[in-house]
């Protein structure tokens, strides 16, 4: 017995795609949540991102919910990430008018209505029945970008059909093998996928002990030691009963029909992946092209001089190495260092909209949250992640009038300080 199936058994993609033979089916995307999720009323009572966390930590079986809110090692860069916001104390200007505001930016091209974007996070729909596409559907009603993970669980065609009207990214990891990795792109080009976003900072897993300790897998499989907590949560186990998690962009043969995430990715993934091989992909992409996983200038300046038209500076949200700077700690110096060159967006440690304002003032087109959408979604779904995206754009709204900002390119470094 076993939550889930068996990773690779969903259909195959339209074309080119691991398991060919027609479109994928049209999978029932539960609306609402009340059948397996938080109340309405429990939703609306959520004031902040840190409300959803904890909504969604009462509907998660604990070993799901650590696979999210976990991190590498003694998880310092995950603190970090966080804390390193209040590095900053942003300086309001008074005698401004700000009757009326304006919170559009624009995403390589395309025009948003907030500074923000929701990352590619592997496995969303393991947290919620069709979770990838409940997500973009949430994003392109708010007018927002939506990335979709190489680890989905829907197949990337699934989630393009889904959700027609939302700007589309796609998240790539370098596989071993180089002709599944150009049939991913070439399927996500058909799909109709507009930005291409390489990963580049995950050559393996990082270590990370609360997935250890819990033998997390995908699907999860129940033990002696989490059947009770499994049973205290009957509407995340009904989510995953009717539909049961895949590795829906691959086709996998395994026979335990049980994941361990780090098995995955080192037998799929790619650690001699170069600079080369990323000049590769810019070249077979025509559309715009991101780079996520980027801590130091000179690595933000290969980025660029390769041909990246936007730099996604992150640590993974501390999931990979742990002890490295904040994503916002380093974004200075990589906005020296590209300049005009390229978009700078900063993922990792978003909680509040103070934060993409900070963000904003040292160089940034905006931010791009995982964890906080992902909170959203495993309490109530689409509505949770729409939720989780109207909190931050209020906290936007609010502090830009309060900033004396009534559009975001007035916002500069003039509007911060260093907190002594």
């Amino acid at each position: 017995m076993h939550f889930g199936g068996s990773p690779g058994a969903g259909a195959g993609p339209r074309t080119g795609g691991p398991a060919s033979g027609g479109d994928p089916p049209k999978p029932p995307v539960p609306r609402s949540a009340a059948m397996w999720g938080a109340s309405a009323r429990s939703l609306a009572k959520a004031a902040s991102i840190a409300d959803l966390r904890v909504l969604a930590r009462r509907r998660l079986p604990k070993a799901v919910f650590d696979f999210i809110d976990g991190a590498a090692g003694d998880e310092t860069t995950l603190a970090d990430n966080q804390a390193a916001f209040g590095d900053w104390q942003l300086m309001p200007r008074v005698g401004v008018d700000v009757s009326r505001r304006d919170l559009g930016a624009d995403f390589l091209g395309r025009a948003a209505k907030l500074p923000l974007m929701l990352s590619p996070t592997g496995l969303t729909g393991f947290f919620w029945p069709h979770g990838e596409i409940a997500a973009a559907r949430a994003a392109g009603n708010r007018g927002i970008p939506f990335c979709l993970s190489t680890n989905s669980v829907a197949a990337l065609e699934q989630v393009a059909e889904a959700a027609p009207d939302t700007d589309l990214w796609f998240q790539l990891y370098v596989m071993r093998d180089r002709g599944l990795t150009d049939q991913l792109v070439a399927r996500a080009a058909a799909a109709g996928y507009r930005v291409l976003c390489i990963t580049v900072d995950l050559p393996l897993t990082g270590r990370r002990e609360r997935d250890v300790r819990n033998g997390f897998t995908m699907p999860l499989k129940p033990r002696l030691s989490n059947m009770l907590d499994l049973a205290r949560r009957p509407g995340w186990l009904l989510g995953v009963m009717r539909a049961p998690p895949t590795f829906g962009n691959f086709k996998t043969d395994n026979a335990s029909g049980f994941t361990n995430i780090a098995q995955h990715v080192s037998t799929l993934f790619d650690p001699s992946v170069t600079w080369d091989d990323i000049a590769r992909l810019r070249r077979l992409w025509k559309g715009p092209v991101a780079i996520k996983g980027i801590l130091h200038p000179d690595d933000a300046r290969m980025a660029v001089d390769i041909g990246a038209d936007a730099v996604i500076v992150s640590n993974h949200g501390g999931r990979q190495l742990d002890h490295v700077p904040a994503p916002i700690t380093a974004l200075p110096d990589i906005a020296e260092a590209v300049g005009e060159r390229a978009q700078l967006i900063v993922d990792s440690g978003v909680r509040r909209g103070t934060d993409i304002l900070t963000a904003r003032a040292l160089g940034a087109v905006g931010c791009s949250i995982g964890r906080p959408f992902l909170w959203g979604l495993a309490s109530a779904g689409e509505a949770g992640v729409d939720h989780a995206i109207k909190l931050l754009a209020a906290e936007i709204d609010i502090a830009m009038a309060l900033l004396g900002t009534a559009s975001l390119d007035a916002i500069t470094a003039d509007h911060l300080r260093r907190r002594r």
